[in-house]
């Protein structure tokens, strides 16, 4: 209900412990205009953040107490619902027979009362009226857990010569039930669908690019969980040795790689293939000229370098 205010001729009203002021009709539009508080804008805009909050939150489920029965008589929820029962009879109670209890007894009480309690647990609750010894049951489901994969082999970041078959290898669990399937993609595009372990597979004759590979996993409830990595395919250069020369007891050569890829360089005092040992292996990271500084060992030594073959 509103009233006039004798100072000001505006109409008044309580609103959130404040007062509205509204002015008479436009006389062009015929509408009033009434300025709302900051402080009741402020709670309005409260009670609307708490209301959405609850809409998105946890359900409350009403369970009827009436002479002699629950109804339902079985109440299915999930973790962290919360369970009202209502009164509709006389000199009843709502008592857990779980030891211990699962929630403290309600009183004995006749309509109109209620009683609630929230399920913060998994599990099957059985309760009573003690009074005339009828039963219930709240079922509380826990939320399901999706399934995790993993994609061991390659790591991110590796590189493969072109053509090039990728060995690929994940493991994937389900901690709440059984994992039906694990599909890999090349991109876009899907390379196979494997239904027990171990999941893994070989993307064959893969041209140079760029790519993401990914491993979906699926449970036996349908949820589904993706785990990728980046690789590269790249053509790779043929490897040269050049300007080979002495600086004091060392020899010193140069050879053209592909980044990202791996080499060996090997010596030997003769040419027979079963002298070659290894010197180094080397992976360049960004640079395409490697330099190797490498000391004499002998008055005859040769050397030699390759590409290793693709992980």
């Amino acid at each position: 209900m509103t009233k006039v205010d004798p100072g000001t001729g505006f109409n008044v009203a309580p609103h959130f412990n404040s007062v509205e002021q509204c002015e008479g009709p436009d006389f062009r539009t015929g509408l009033s205009r009434c300025i709302l508080p900051l402080t009741a804008v402020k709670r309005l805009l409260g009670v609307f953040i708490l209301f959405l909050m609850g809409a998105a939150g946890a359900a409350t489920v009403n369970v009827s107490v009436i002479n002699f029965a629950f109804s339902p008589a079985t109440a299915n929820i999930n973790v962290d619902d919360t369970v009202v029962w209502i009164w509709n009879g006389q000199n009843h109670d709502v008592v857990s027979t779980d030891s211990p209890q699962a929630w403290p007894p309600s009183p004995v009480k006749s309509t109109p009362f209620s009683f609630t309690n929230q399920f913060t647990s998994a599990g099957s609750f059985p309760y009573e009226c003690t009074v005339h010894g009828f039963t219930g049951t709240i079922k509380v489901t826990a939320p399901h857990t999706p399934p995790t994969v993993h994609i061991a082999s390659p790591v991110t970041g590796t590189v493969f010569a072109a053509p090039a078959n990728i060995s690929i290898s994940a493991s994937a669990t389900d901690s709440d039930g059984t994992v039906t399937n694990v599909e890999f993609f090349l991109g876009t595009a899907i390379l196979t669908n494997i239904a027990v372990a171990p999941f893994s597979l070989v993307a064959s004759n893969v041209l140079a690019g760029n790519y993401a590979l990914a491993a979906v996993a699926t449970d036996s409830q349908g949820a589904r969980a993706t785990n990728s990595v980046n690789v590269s395919v790249v053509a790779p250069v043929r490897s040269a040795i050049s300007g080979p020369k002495l600086i004091s007891t060392n020899f010193v050569f140069a050879f053209n790689a592909t980044v990202g890829l791996d080499y060996i360089v090997q010596v030997s005092t003769d040419l027979l293939s079963s002298n070659w040992s290894s010197v180094f292996t080397n992976a360049p990271a960004s640079n395409a000229v490697v330099t190797v500084q490498l000391p004499l060992t002998s008055t005859s030594q040769y050397y030699r370098v390759g590409r290793l073959p693709n992980p």
